[in-house]
């Protein structure tokens, strides 16, 4: 469509990870295999959870919501980015574009809420551990996800509608998915309050998970302090290794992304970390929790088990 001596997008097209043929066909399998990981480790963590008696508490609750939106997130990107190393050109219209991002800022912004959530979460278990399962009834765990939800959501609609009133005339390319920092690079209207929506909210809802995230774990330092046994002191190291090592991840990435301006946006650390957060994350989170969680094993062991017995 023409519109003055200016034509309007319609249509963007996903340059993809690389442009040597050689390269794709070793990424694509490569992806291919994370992608199915992320599914087979995400998903099984959550019918494990769901199988499980011994799961059935406010702290694998809230891990099988996280898997679930791990398992959404990466469902957003994958299949397109796949797509991009089969095909000459992948193309994606301007509404495509706009309804991949929505969801894939609802998912990744609901993430990071649970993750501050799970905090808060390990501080109750592990400060009055005998009134825990009070303390986190199941309609407070459900109020508490839905809440991260809602939160995604606003966030995700604010930067939404706010894209959706920039005009796009030329250049229609983009990486390998809608994310906001190169849509605003390609945008011939003025960015500035998008730009500040996104330093805003981003810098907000950071600021306010990691204090959450902090001030829980001072609380937890000091409960672990008070412990008298070594093996209980080890059981909630461990607990909290693994959630602070989804943290110190998930969060490490995300902020070299949208915690700056677009004038020092780079594509190819666009590339770099944008795969980090959307194909690896969703794929380690599982194995984190797994591999340094002995109640998940142990309960991998029982549905081995079970499994058996029933041939």
């Amino acid at each position: 469509m023409a519109k003055g001596n200016f034509t309007i997008v319609t249509q963007f097209i996903l340059l993809g990870l690389t442009d040597h043929a050689e390269l794709k066909v070793v990424l694509f399998v490569l992806f291919l295999v994370m992608y199915v990981v992320t599914l087979v480790g995400n998903v099984g963590m959550i019918l494990l959870i769901q199988i499980t008696p011994k799961l059935d508490t406010p702290m694998y609750f809230f891990l099988s919501c996280l898997s679930f939106v791990d398992t959404c997130y990466s469902s957003v990107i994958a299949p397109k980015l796949l797509a991009s190393f089969l095909v000459v050109r992948e193309i994606i219209s301007f509404s495509g574009c706009i309804v991949q991002h929505l969801f894939f800022g609802v998912f990744i912004t609901t993430e990071g809420f649970l993750l501050s959530v799970m905090a808060y979460d390990h501080y109750v278990a592990i400060s009055n551990p005998l009134l825990y399962n009070v303390a986190m009834s199941k309609r407070r765990c459900v109020a508490l996800v839905a809440g991260s939800f809602a939160g995604g959501l606003i966030n995700s609609l604010t930067h939404t509608v706010s894209l959706g009133r920039l005009s796009f005339c030329g250049p229609n390319v983009v990486g390998h998915f809608c994310d906001i920092p190169p849509l605003l690079k390609l945008s011939c209207s003025d960015t500035s309050m998008n730009e500040f929506l996104l330093v805003l909210f981003s810098g907000v809802i950071a600021m306010a998970i990691f204090l959450v995230v902090i001030i829980s774990y001072a609380f937890i330092a000091l409960a672990i302090l008070r412990i008298c046994s070594g093996s209980g002191r080890r059981k909630a190291f461990s607990t909290c290794a693994s959630h602070l090592t989804a943290v110190t991840v998930f969060y490490g990435t995300l902020s070299v992304n949208y915690i700056q301006p677009s004038s020092q946006y780079s594509v190819e650390q666009e590339k770099v970390v944008s795969v980090f957060y959307t194909l690896v994350i969703p794929m380690l989170n599982p194995l984190i929790y797994s591999l340094r969680n002995r109640e998940v094993k142990d309960a991998v062991k029982w549905a081995v088990e079970m499994r058996h017995s029933s041939c």
